[in-house]
């Protein structure tokens, strides 16, 4: 069964793109515009992946994250930070990648096709 991303992002374009670019690959994709939507499609949705911006309006990326990983089903997700901010790599310490924008698709690709190999069962 293919694996499910979310893309959690407040510009409908880069949600739009990334989902395009995942799909393309065979990747089943749910998606999300702020933290506090993200929760509850995450619940709902149980992604193996999270694609996740840090500047969004009504909850933060990191707060969005921390508040999820205190659900056992989702302590260990991997997410992968793409985001336009400076400072980034610090933002969520256990990302598995954390990319800039502009960013190119293949590189996205790269990192998910690894973080969702290390967690196949």
């Amino acid at each position: 069964m293919p694996k499910k991303i979310m893309v959690v992002d407040d510009d409908p374009d880069i949600v739009e793109y990334l989902v395009n670019v995942f799909e393309d690959h065979g990747y089943l994709t749910c998606r999300a515009f702020d933290g506090i939507t993200a929760f509850d499609v995450a619940l709902e949705e149980k992604p193996d992946l999270i694609t996740l911006d840090l500047e969004m309006p009504h909850e933060w990326g990191p707060r969005f994250y921390r508040r999820l990983t205190q659900e056992d089903q989702f302590s260990d997700i991997p997410v992968i930070v793409i985001s336009g901010l400076s400072g980034i790599h610090l933002a969520i310490k256990r990302a598995v990648a954390t990319i800039k924008k502009p960013f190119d698709p293949t590189d996205v690709i790269e990192i998910v096709r690894k973080a969702l190999s290390d967690t196949e069962d």
